[in-house]
């Protein structure tokens, strides 16, 4: 058994359980952990959106299709990248899915040489993913700590008024402002005012 670690997490969304077959025996060959699943509907009460991890799914099958399965993930507001598998004749039908954001389409019978190439880009883009909602996660953790006057004097510093200025648009003093400032440069682990400001804009990774 490999000692390499697992690279991600690949769905499998597929009512043809010879394809569910062939794909988990050359993706799990390739060390990414695969789960399948033989019915969209399936598939959607039981994926975990918090891993990291891509879907493979066949475009057409019986109950819910494909399509259908991508609309789903889209009202939910998942990042989840996929692939479609599609047969003879089915290309209108992946162009379309692409339209809607999925990363390509594989035609039965797909080749390794095409596939795994295209998993590593769909989970390379889930890593992507997963880290930008993990800076907004603790951008809004830290904002979190802050006490509702705390938060008025942020939203003015932001906007670039002055101490006195804040001060009275509060009705506080500027010693208060100030307390409150530092309290809030603490709270939010913030060195500069440079800091703060990246960390309340989002701009976590921006340059100076």
């Amino acid at each position: 058994m490999s000692l390499i670690p697992k690279k991600g997490t690949v769905y499998v969304v597929d009512d043809d359980e010879a394809v569910r077959d062939s794909l988990q025996w050359l993706l799990e060959g390739k060390d990414y952990r695969v789960r399948c699943f033989e019915s969209a509907e399936s598939f959607l009460s039981r994926f975990d959106p918090r891993e990291v991890a891509c879907l493979i799914a066949d475009i057409r099958m019986d109950g819910m299709s494909g399509m259908e399965l991508q609309d789903r993930l889209i009202e939910r507001l998942s990042p989840l990248p996929i692939v479609f598998i599609t047969g003879h004749g089915d290309v209108p039908m992946a162009v379309e899915t692409m339209k809607k954001g999925a990363l390509d389409f594989i035609q039965k019978p797909f080749n390794e040489e095409h596939l795994l190439p295209l998993v590593e880009r769909m989970l390379e883009r889930a890593r992507e993913s997963f880290a930008a909602q993990q800076i907004v996660a603790n951008r809004e953790a830290l904002i979190a700590k802050l006490t509702s006057r705390e938060a008025q004097v942020l939203e003015r510093i932001v906007a670039g008024r002055l101490n006195k200025q804040i001060a009275d648009d509060l009705g506080i003093s500027i010693k208060t402002v100030e307390a409150h400032r530092a309290n809030i440069m603490e709270k939010l682990n913030a060195a500069t005012v440079a800091d703060l400001l990246k960390i309340a804009l989002g701009q976590a990774h921006a340059k100076n």
